[in-house]
C-alpha cells in the first residue's frame, strides 16, 4: 500500500521563498513548510470556488469597483463563516496525518494564518475572477 503521507508531499510545489529556519516560530515554520505549498497547489481550485460564491451572492460582485472587490474577498472570508469552514477543508484535506497533529495543537493561529494567504491569493489573481460569457 502506498504511503498517503509522501504522497502528499510529493504533489506539492516547492516555493523557492518558502524558507524554514530553526530561528522561526513554530506556526511559521509550518506555515511555509505546509500551508503554502498546499494553497499554491490548489490555487485553480480556490479560484473557481470563490467563483461560485461570487454566483450565489448573484454576481454582484462584477458591479464593483477594483477596491471593492478586494473587500469583498476579504470580507468574504473573514465573514462568512460557511464559506471560510469550506476553505480551510480544501486546505486540511491535503495535509499528513502528522501535519494534522502539529495543526490542531495551535489551529486558531494557523487558521488566521491560511485564511490570510488564501486572501492574498485570491485578491492577486483578481483578473481570473472576471466574468466570463461563452461565445455562442
Amino acid at each position: 500500500m502506498e504511503n498517503r503521507a509522501s504522497n502528499l508531499r510529493a504533489i506539492r510545489p516547492q516555493i523557492a521563498s518558502a524558507k524554514v529556519t530553526p530561528k522561526m516560530s513554530l506556526d511559521e515554520q509550518f506555515q511555509n513548510k505546509t500551508i503554502r505549498p498546499i494553497v499554491k497547489l490548489q490555487n485553480d481550485l480556490f479560484i473557481e470556488v470563490f467563483k461560485n460564491y461570487i454566483r450565489k451572492r448573484k454576481n454582484t460582485f462584477y458591479e464593483l469597483s477594483i477596491e471593492k472587490r478586494l473587500l469583498f474577498i476579504e470580507n468574504a472570508i473573514q465573514k462568512d463563516t460557511k464559506f471560510r469552514n469550506s476553505l480551510k477543508g480544501i486546505i486540511i484535506g491535503l495535509f499528513t496525518v502528522d501535519e494534522y497533529l502539529l495543526y490542531i495543537q495551535n489551529s486558531s493561529a494557523l487558521n488566521k494564518r491560511m485564511m490570510h494567504i488564501v486572501k492574498e491569493r485570491l485578491q492577486s489573481n483578481l483578473q481570473l475572477l472576471e466574468r466570463h460569457y461563452d461565445l455562442i
